[in-house]
C-alpha cells in the first residue's frame, strides 16, 4: 500500500506502536518512579510528528526542545529527568523514521540529519571511547543535562561524517555490535 493512501487512523496505530515498542522497560530502565513507561507512551502517541518532518535544522531544533520539556512533565514527578525524556524521545522519533509510513506521511526524511542519537550506556561509553578525550565520562542518562547532551550529539556528528551517515543511525551500528547474549 502506498504511504500516501494510508488513513489517519492506520497512521495513529503505527505511531501508537511505535511509542509501545519504543518505551518499555528496558528502555526506561532506572527511571525511579511507577508509570514512567506508561505516561511516556501516553505522550509520545499524541506528539505531533509533522513538528519534526522539516528541512530547517532550527524548527527542528526547537520542536525537539519543546518536546523533551513536554515529555519530560508528563512523567511522574520522581520520573521527571531530562536526560530520560530526550532518551525516549529520541528512541522513538528514530522508531517513527525507521517506519516507512511515518517517515513518509510526516516528511521525517527531510529531517534526518538533524536525528539525535538515543544517549544511553551503550551509546554514551561509545562516543566517549571513541571521542579521543573530547568527552567526560558517560554517567548516567539520569544526570544528563541539555549542555552534555550537545556535547555528546556533537560528538556523534563527528563520527557519523565519517562513516558518511546521519549520526541517528549510529545506535543501529553499536546495538548490532552487541554480543547476542546482551540483547
Amino acid at each position: 500500500m502506498p504511504a500516501s493512501t494510508v488513513s489517519a487512523d492506520l497512521l495513529r496505530s503505527f505511531q501508537t506502536r511505535a511509542a509501545r515498542i519504543a518505551i518499555g522497560s528496558s528502555s526506561m530502565r532506572g527511571a525511579g518512579s511507577a508509570g514512567v513507561v506508561t505516561a511516556a507512551r501516553g505522550y509520545l502517541m499524541g506528539l505531533q510528528l509533522m513538528d519534526f518532518g522539516t528541512p530547517d535544522a532550527k524548527a527542528f531544533r526547537l520542536s525537539l526542545d519543546r518536546s523533551t520539556s513536554q515529555l519530560e512533565l508528563a512523567l511522574p514527578k520522581k520520573g521527571r529527568h531530562w536526560g530520560l525524556a530526550r532518551k525516549g524521545l529520541n528512541i522513538f522519533l528514530r522508531d517513527c523514521l525507521y517506519t516507512v509510513y511515518l517517515r513518509e506521511a510526516f516528511s521525517l526524511h527531510l529531517a534526518e540529519d538533524f536525528f539525535e542519537v538515543p544517549l544511553d550506556s551503550i551509546s554514551g561509553k561509545s562516543l566517549c571511547q571513541q571521542s579521543s578525550g573530547r568527552l567526560p565520562r558517560w554517567k548516567t542518562v539520569r544526570g544528563l543535562t541539555p549542555s552534555l547532551s550537545d556535547q555528546y550529539q556533537m560528538e556523534a556528528s563527528r563520527l557519523a561524517a565519517v562513516k558518511k551517515i546521519p549520526r541517528v543511525h549510529l545506535d543501529a551500528i553499536w546495538w548490532g555490535e552487541r554480543p547476542e547474549a546482551q540483547s
